[in-house]
């Protein structure tokens, strides 16, 4: 599992025993760690005591007493996922304050989207805050924004992407050393693998056709690259995408996709959310009509579309949306599973009937969230051959604290990728300097990730 750095047994508090809390719950007991679960309704706190192995307490997450029946003095992870942002913005600051290492926060999505206008992790003292709607909407933008990448993922609220991609044999990185390419500012090419053989590249590395590279960077940089590399530039400007569901996942991804200049459609059919809709997203084709009666899909020609995508909140409406969407033409289809298990079987199965991939949001969110079950000062975002992606923060007293980027002495086998500070995310480039308290990304070779952490801490 990505991020168990430290195997040591955790003692783990979990504020919400709803849709989210019960699965995180559910899975983490099975893994045998120490779960103490706070629910203030009676009738989840009794369903859930029946079925895992773990202490289920009925009161409000924010109670101090309740913090303290938990064992709040040992917990080493502290996970708020009740559907209240107040309840678990609340309770993972007083956890905070009370001296667990590491908090993390659900918040409605519509607060995350705030998150550039002010610093709420640093205001309550959190270290991670999530929407599992957003996390939902990435995994499935995942598909339709960089069909071609083999790995997507986001670093830093979202300002900095990861792709990995191949090297065609049209591109015109070819013969070249990575000095000599002259890639986007604020990006970077961090690993190349090769032959089944993978390592962190220096200047002077040389791209060949066939090399799968991982790249980092601000989005819009990164596709540029990205094209590059694959000799596809422009090839996915203008795809046609349409929604089924205006609720928080479809108006998430739909949001996303605007910025990437796809024709977004919106099935959605309650006026009053459409209404919302159309005032919230500029460019998006709002259309009042049920999307799960075959007419209305042929109506609106939803047969041509590149990607048809499910995001309602029933799974059975979702696949059969899917399913006559593909009937009718639809090239590739996407779907939310709410059912992590029902996903798997969805995923793995899916493609004889039109859907390539299916995204369960109770699964986004135990991907999100193991990369803290770790009892080391740092955490693994994602594992490659080449090295890991690390994450970690600039201590007091650091070598690296108050030199910039070039000064600091980096072994040969790391890549800065990341830097976060307050509201600022960035690629770091060679004059930035490193502050105390700065949150560092970076792909670290194995054999230096000793040395790279030494520099840090």
């Amino acid at each position: 599992m990505a991020g168990r750095s430290g195997a040591a047994l955790m003692h783990i508090i979990i504020v919400g025993a709803g849709e989210i809390g019960r699965y995180l719950a559910t899975e983490l007991s099975r893994e045998a760690q120490s779960i103490a679960v706070i629910e203030r309704s009676m009738r989840l706190a009794k369903d859930l005591e029946r079925g895992i192995d773990a202490k289920v307490i009925c009161a409000d997450g924010s109670s101090v007493h309740a913090l303290a029946e938990a064992n709040i003095g040992e917990c080493e992870l502290f996970l708020a996922l009740t559907s209240e942002n107040t309840v678990n913005l609340m309770s993972a600051s007083m956890a905070k304050a009370m001296g667990v290492a590491t908090v993390v926060s659900r918040v409605h999505p519509g607060l995350q989207r705030e998150e550039w206008l002010f610093d709420f992790r640093g205001h309550f003292g959190i270290d991670h805050i999530f929407s599992s709607e957003r996390l939902t909407a990435i995994e499935l933008a995942k598909f339709i924004r960089n069909p071609e990448s083999l790995v997507v993922e986001e670093l830093a609220r979202g300002k900095i992407e990861l792709q990995q991609v191949r090297v065609s044999g049209k591109s015109d990185v070819l013969g070249k050393s990575l000095r000599e390419l002259k890639v986007p500012e604020r990006t970077r090419l961090a690993a190349v693998t090769r032959d089944g053989e993978s390592y962190v590249p220096d200047a002077s590395s040389v791209l060949e056709a066939g090399d799968v590279v991982t790249i980092f960077g601000e989005p819009r940089r990164l596709r540029t690259l990205g094209e590059r590399i694959q000799g596809s530039r422009g090839r996915r400007e203008g795809l046609r995408v349409v929604i089924f569901g205006g609720g928080e996942y479809g108006f998430a991804l739909a949001q996303m996709l605007e910025s990437w200049d796809c024709k977004v459609r919106v099935f959605e059919k309650n006026p009053g959310i459409c209404r919302e809709l159309t005032a919230r997203l500029g460019e998006t084709t709002v259309i009042n009509a049920d999307a799960t009666v075959v007419a209305e899909l042929e109506e609106e020609q939803v047969g041509e579309a590149d990607f048809f995508v499910a995001t309602g909140d029933s799974d059975e409406d979702n696949v059969m949306t899917c399913l006559q969407a593909h009937n009718i033409g639809a090239k590739n289809c996407l779907t939310i599973i709410h059912r992590a298990d029902y996903a798997r079987a969805i995923g793995s199965s899916g493609r004889h009937f039109g859907v390539v991939a299916a995204v369960s949001p109770r699964e986004a969110t135990r991907r999100d969230i193991e990369r803290y079950l770790t009892t080391e000062p740092f955490n693994v975002v994602k594992e490659f051959s080449a090295g890991q992606v690390i994450e970690t923060d600039v201590a007091h007293g650091a070598k690296a604290a108050g030199r910039k980027v070039r000064e600091a002495g980096w072994p040969s086998g790391c890549v800065l990728v990341g830097l976060v500070r307050g509201l600022r995310a960035i690629v770091p480039g060679p004059d930035d300097e490193l502050e105390p308290g700065d949150r560092i990304y970076a792909m670290v070779a194995p054999k230096v990730r000793k040395k790279f952490l030494k520099l840090l801490h």
